[in-house]
């Protein structure tokens, strides 16, 4: 036996495990902190510019040509993209778990390319960038004036110039997306004076190509060169503009026949401004300049946080006067909580623990050493995080908070064993503690392979939900294998050196010793006293119950029965929507609103927000909608919330402050926008917003987009009629107002105009045009052309352009141009290339995110037309794929239990009645998670977490079995009769396998009963936990000594259990003889002596004799 190695070398056990702790410590402060394990899949976000173009030619000129390139990327699992009237184009493509991101982007890249061909000329200049990126916000930074003493052009200018970059090169740090304007040189021209002058805007490009150029003009004397040639001098010239008065003075041609020059000031005003104009940010109800950061993929979101922070205090520092910036939305604060509430759990699990091992073991010095081997076991298990690629985060902490209930059960088993010896047999403790290990060595080292047996699979399951299980069960299995070292190792050289027989306590003259000999005298004895009778019943209940087995199988049937209806009628889900102390507030006004009115709107969101108890920051943008599909009508705002502890009362919960902010605007009457509370997806990087999202496809139909937005708007009004999906909303919409110009390209011909110009002209005047760059403060910059304000208000504007025709006369464009009103998209977006409208919406209380899934496969059935199809995304999309793996992972654990034992019972029956009490445990856990929520009125699913707790309880219910089924089988192989062999293992193992359970019930209940941030994830699965511990320990005791009986009779049959009876004397002396063969002299020798020590001690203080030293 190994644990015999450490009896005779307990110094050698205590330094084997300070190392073991030592590494753990060491190798904690070098790993990664974060809320869950990398399990956000890896994504490619391609962004494109079409300025002035609407979404439709933005849909067909740039989005279709990349997709067809970037569909088929190796490890890709879908796209998605929009194309919206600003002229952007967002293409995101989200690859398996696992994929490495860098190359990812690469091959996006590379496909990007294959397509630049196909783009138009302005889009390529102004490139399509490509990045790998998180798609979930790590922090937003704002920038702002708090005494208004900058405008929003200098906020967003130093805030481009001076802070975007300097974060961008942070580590961790993945992108950085300014909602700020980049400067440019706006050119605002008047088309009556061009007319005048005879000119159209291609004149105007011409000129500004031709005179503001980068022009390499070489240099004096340059080689090849003459032999004498003493100095090389470059050239400068002034051929870029750069400021305001430079571009006014550009000629753009001259009057014919005459010396007077065209300016370009002479047709148009130029001013150093803004690149865009379609939106304002605001920040606690300041105007500011916002950055949105993106954590790089696989990095530390803690260590990205701070170096974030310790950048932007460094920035700080030369700040203009009035400048000032805040961090008002970041998604750190829940990781820091959420491991200090979990650590927190931790805690009270071990002092819980501790005091139901001192209730059972009555000694301070025999609970001291199951309590040590907590901290060697969990720590031990930190080594093996690194080389697996594991981080330290809520599930590994979870993990942790069941495994305290778990490793401290080999070390209790030892130290009862151990002090049964010393106080029954009157043993010496490394008598006793020999004679124990010989005794338990096999049922620990069993214990410790199936707990081990039944994590393992785990790590060999693919995607999102094998690395949710992976890193919590692995963490378990590696602690129990460390437990049952610990167990074989430092416990019996601890139980050598610490436990001292009764009359050594009785006799001591150590104040810590008498006090817990008063204190045995008044509780312990009664307490004593108290489980002897109810061992005493429990045996004959065993009795009982074997005598009317058939009624315990009936029983056993209904029970696993019960358990499938039960778990059939239990909503599922995939993870819980937590509170993780933010939210997102969008709202959507009439289709065509101006930006004017969009800002607005916000101005008196930001003041029903801030307002709302509970609220500490927001961030108000708009024109920009955090769910996709919005334009200038539509804005978003991010809301951080006070603290967790600030927020006790259910109205200040994330549900109850989104239902304060529904009220405060219906209150407010804002009757021009829709308005949409909603919380963040639970995990970071997958999906937008909690709830579900679903695409809808137009797929292989026809049907042009104002078709297509009819059957969405169908689509929806049925799911708002059905209580699951009764949120469900879509912003998209087909009918935003617009005018349908069409050229008469037979007049153009007639008339000698050239039909590119006239399209120039509109784009240039209407839609803005960029031309080229030009160098300010070390940047580059955008010089663009567009009409000023007046000549663009309104449609009619049009009849004041004109084009010059062939014969260098000027024609208005009415005619050659008509238009009339229509209708169309704001924005348009594709899933998986083909066009697609979102549906999103949170989960109805009362409902589980499967019921809505389920609902609206089954509207989608019965609403969506012929060649129409659909898809789920983000945080749906990952339960769809997960679908029944969960039944696959738990089919795989009971396979590895039933293998492990039957190679330890060399039996293919004997293992059923150790596996038959998994159904039990289920029982018990399906009841409690269809309990709780009537009692506390919270929703709890069966979920991703209870699945986890369910995974755990096939080891916990197995071990429990384990230790009623090794004993009694023991001493049937040795020849007891099977019935007393039973009998006594149960009477035996009843006070370990209550005092483990104990542990383990008082270790879970931090978990049951947590609050603040993260709550959710642990009540689910402490509640799962804890019932099937409760049934575990009050039903699976009776059942398992009654299958064990029924399987035994099954596998050896009466003329073997015979036999077994009849030679039980040889039997007996064969078991001595090894057991003599294998000892060690050296221990036989220091056993014999403390064997006749303690003989002598007991003569000397006048106690009974001693029991034989069996060796």
């Amino acid at each position: 036996m190994i644990a015999n190695t450490f009896i005779k070398r307990p110094v050698t056990a205590i330094v084997i495990s300070l190392v073991l702790m030592i590494s753990g410590v060491i190798c904690i402060f070098n790993l990664a902190v974060d809320q869950y394990p990398n399990i956000s899949p890896p994504s490619v976000s391609v962004n494109a510019s079409y300025t002035g173009a609407d979404a439709q030619t933005v849909e067909q000129t740039t989005a279709i040509p990349i997709e067809e390139q970037v569909n088929g990327t190796p490890g890709m699992e879908y796209m998605q993209s929009s194309s919206s009237n600003s002229g952007g184009m967002n293409l995101r493509v989200t690859f398996n778990v696992g994929t490495n991101p860098q190359i990812a982007a690469l091959n996006v890249q590379n496909r990007v390319g294959i397509a630049a061909p196909l783009l138009p000329s302005v889009v390529s200049k102004l490139g399509a960038t490509v990045r790998a990126s998180n798609p979930d916000q790590l922090m937003l930074v704002a920038i702002y004036s708090p005494k208004k003493t900058h405008n929003i052009t200098f906020l967003d200018n130093y805030t481009n110039t001076f802070v975007q970059d300097a974060i961008l090169r942070v580590p961790g740090v993945g992108d950085v997306q300014a909602r700020t304007d980049q400067f440019a040189m706006r050119i605002w021209l008047n088309p009556d004076k061009m007319a005048s002058y005879n000119l159209m805007p291609s004149d105007v490009t011409a000129a500004l190509s031709g005179q503001n150029v980068y022009v390499a003009a070489g240099s004096v004397g340059a080689p090849p060169q003459n032999p004498n040639q003493a100095f090389e001098t470059g050239i400068i010239v002034n051929s870029m503009l750069s400021k305001p008065e430079q571009y006014e003075k550009l000629i753009v041609r001259n009057v014919p026949g005459t010396d007077k020059m065209i300016y370009l000031k002479d047709i148009g005003r130029v001013e150093l401004a803004k690149f865009t104009y379609s939106g304002g940010t605001f920040v606690d109800g300041h105007r500011c300049s916002l950055l949105m950061i993106f954590q790089s993929p696989g990095s530390n979101a803690l260590q990205t946080a701070d170096n974030v922070y310790a950048k932007l205090a460094e920035l700080k520092k030369s700040f203009p006067p009035d400048v000032q910036y805040v961090v008002p939305f970041e998604s750190i604060t829940i990781i820091r909580v959420s491991m200090q509430e979990v650590i927190g759990t931790l805690m009270k699990a071990l002092l819980l623990v501790a005091l139901v091992v001192f209730l059972f073991l009555q000694s301070w010095r025999a609970t001291i050493i199951p309590i040590l081997a907590i901290p060697v076991s969990i720590l031990s298990t930190f080594c093996f995080f690194i080389p697996l690629g594991f981080t330290i985060n809520t599930l590994t902490m979870f993990g942790f908070v069941l495994a305290i209930g778990i490793v401290v059960d080999d070390a209790i088993i030892v130290v009862e064993a151990v002090q049964h010896y010393i106080d029954e047999q009157h043993m010496s403790p490394k008598e006793a503690t020999y004679h124990a290990m010989k005794e338990i060595s096999a049922p620990v080292i069993a214990i410790a392979l199936i707990l081990a047996s039944v994590f393992v699979p785990v790590g060999f399951i693919p995607g999102i939900v094998g690395r949710l299980y992976q890193q919590f069960a692995i963490t378990i299995a590696i602690s129990v294998i460390f437990s049952a070292f610990i167990a074989l190792s430092l416990t019996p050289a601890l139980c050598t050196l610490l436990l001292k027989p009764s009359h050594h306590a009785a006799q001591s003259t150590n104040w810590l010793d008498r006090f817990f000999g008063w204190f045995d005298r008044i509780f312990f004895e009664r307490f004593n006293r108290m489980f002897d009778r109810i061992n005493g019943k429990y045996a004959n209940g065993v009795k009982r119950s074997i005598k009317n087995a058939r009624y315990i199988v009936i029983l056993l049937v209904c029970i696993c029965a019960g358990t499938f209806l039960l778990f059939k009628a239990k909503p599922s889900g995939f993870v819980p929507s937590e509170d993780g102390g933010r939210l997102f507030v969008t709202y959507q006004m009439a289709d065509a609103s101006s930006t004017t009115q969009s800002v607005k709107v916000l101005e008196k969101l930001m003041k029903i927000v801030g307002s709302t108890p509970g609220v500490l920051h927001f961030v108000g943008a708009s024109g920009f909608n955090i769910l996709g599909g919005g334009g200038n009508n539509s804005g978003t705002m991010f809301c951080m919330l006070t603290p967790w502890d600030d927020r006790t009362t259910p109205d200040k919960k994330v549900q109850g402050i989104m239902d304060n902010i529904r009220k405060r605007v219906a209150k407010a009457g804002i009757k021009n926008a829709t308005v949409v509370a909603i919380q963040p997806p639970p995990i970071r990087g997958i999906g937008i917003a909690a709830g579900f999202a679903m695409q809808i496809e137009q797929g292989n139909s026809t049907d042009d987009i104002h078709a297509f937005e009819k059957n969405v708007q169908k689509f929806v009004a049925i799911a708002k009629k059905t209580p699951a999906t009764s949120t469900a909303f879509s912003s998209f919409t087909a009918h935003t107002p617009s005018f349908t110009v069409t050229v008469d390209r037979e007049k153009c011909e007639k008339l000698g105009v050239n039909i590119s110009d006239v399209f120039s002209t509109m784009q240039a005047f209407m839609g803005s045009l960029f031309v080229n760059n030009f160098t300010l403060y070390n940047r580059t910059y955008h010089a663009v052309i567009e009409a000023d304000t007046a000549y663009r208000a309104l449609i009619t504007n049009i009849n004041r352009y004109y084009v010059r025709n062939k014969a260098g006369h000027m024609l208005p464009l009415s005619t050659l141009v008509t238009y009339k009103a229509d209708a169309t998209a704001t924005s348009i977006s594709h899933f998986n290339i083909f066009r697609s409208a979102e549906v999103d919406g949170s989960i109805p209380p009362g409902y589980s995110s499967g019921q809505s899934l389920d609902a609206l496969k089954a509207i989608a059935a019965k609403a969506l037309p012929r060649g129409y199809t659909y898809e789920f995304s983000g945080l749906s999309y990952e339960e769809i794929k997960a679908g029944n793996i969960t039944i696959y992972i738990f089919l795989f654990s009971i396979i590895f239990v039933f293998l492990f034992l039957a190679a330890l019972y060399e039996s293919w029956s004997v293992p059923f009645s150790v596996l038959l009490a998994v159904p039990i445990s289920a029982f018990g856990a399906i009841v409690f998670l269809t309990i709780f929520p009537l009692i506390t009125g919270k929703e709890i699913t069966n979920n991703v977490y209870a699945q986890i707790g369910l995974l755990t309880l096939i080891g916990l219910s197995a071990k429990n079995a384990i230790l009623i089924v090794e004993f009694a089988k023991l001493r049937v192989d040795r020849g007891e009769p099977l019935l007393q062999s039973t009998i006594e293992a149960v009477r035996l193992r009843f006070r370990p396998i209550i005092m483990t359970s104990m542990s383990f019930i008082f270790g879970v209940l931090p978990l049951v009963f947590a609050t603040g941030a993260g709550a959710e994830s642990r009540n689910t699965i402490g509640i799962a936990v804890l019932g099937g511990m409760i049934a575990s320990s009050t039903i699976s005791i009776f059942i398992v000594p009654v299958l064990f009986v029924l399987f035994t009779r099954f596998s050896y049959g009466k003329k073997q259990l015979k036999w077994l009876v009849d030679h039980h004397e040889e039997l007996m002396e064969k078991a001595r003889k090894v057991e003599e063969s294998n000892i060690d002299p050296e221990l036989e020798y220091d056993i014999a002596q403390a064997h006749a020590e303690n003989k002598a001690d007991r003569a000397r203080l006048g106690h009974g004799p001693t029991g034989q030293a069996d060796v």
